[in-house]
């Protein structure tokens, strides 16, 4: 019997990277329907694209990490239908999850977000979903206080922030009304956003948290402040 004859090592090649590339995409999808099934209203944002952003706006100022649509808040949804077909459509779509319908998030810088875990852990407390942001911040998802039965009863917070106001929140940042963040499988110059804790863990009340939350942004700043000031002034 004639042996079988060995492919050529280009046909391997590009074998192996079509099945990665299926494996990729499949797992892509089932991040994007496990953020939906937890109940996050997702819309498309744009993504890195060379240097810059597939928005093509020149100088953009948050490559990759806006949503696409002006109408993001209307447009979130978690019908997993519509989910795939944005996601088949573009395969590089990063998304975005529009806070304050079904849930909050509390948005610090990451050391301060690790500080804060062990805490929580020691202290018996349920910190619910967590996912990474690269390069530098976590993401603590929570039960949202931002749709009362009553509009009156909506209280607002100093830590309350929008897209645009992000550079004013270094530390601790409380995205509610209005507001948005990237989730998996979004991806990022440097990086890209992962599940620390899987999303379908059932949402804290956000108040159970920020008490660790402010302490450990308060302690991350003075370690900053203290890097910055001269050995020798330290030393006398």
């Amino acid at each position: 019997m004639e042996k079988e004859r060995k492919l050529p090592r280009w046909m391997r090649r590009g074998a192996r990277a079509a099945a990665d590339s299926a494996a990729a995409a499949q797992a892509r999808e089932e991040l994007l329907l496990a953020a939906a099934g937890a109940g996050f209203p997702l819309a498309p944002a744009a993504h890195p694209q060379g240097y810059g952003c597939s928005c093509e706006r020149i100088g953009c100022p948050t490559p990759g990490r806006h949503p696409v649509s002006l109408a993001w808040q209307t447009q979130a949804t978690t019908d997993p239908e519509r989910l795939l077909a944005w996601l088949r459509a573009d395969q590089e779509a990063n998304f975005i999850t529009a806070t304050g319908v079904t849930h909050d998030v509390l948005d610090v810088p990451a050391e301060a977000g690790h500080a804060a875990l062990k805490r929580l852990a020691s202290e018996g407390t349920d910190t619910g979903p967590v996912a990474i942001a690269d390069p530098d911040r976590m993401l603590f998802f929570t039960a949202t206080r931002g749709t009362p039965d009553d509009e009156d009863e909506w209280w607002p917070c100093a830590l309350d922030c929008l897209p645009e106001t992000m550079d004013e929140h270094p530390g601790l940042r409380w995205h509610c009304r209005g507001s948005y963040v990237l989730v998996p499988p979004s991806q990022v110059a440097g990086g890209g956003v992962r599940w620390l804790r899987e999303p379908h863990l059932p949402l804290p009340e956000p108040l159970t948290l920020l008490e660790a939350l402010t302490d450990a942004c308060a302690a991350e700043l003075a370690r900053e402040a203290e890097k910055e000031i001269p050995a020798d002034w330290l030393t006398g």
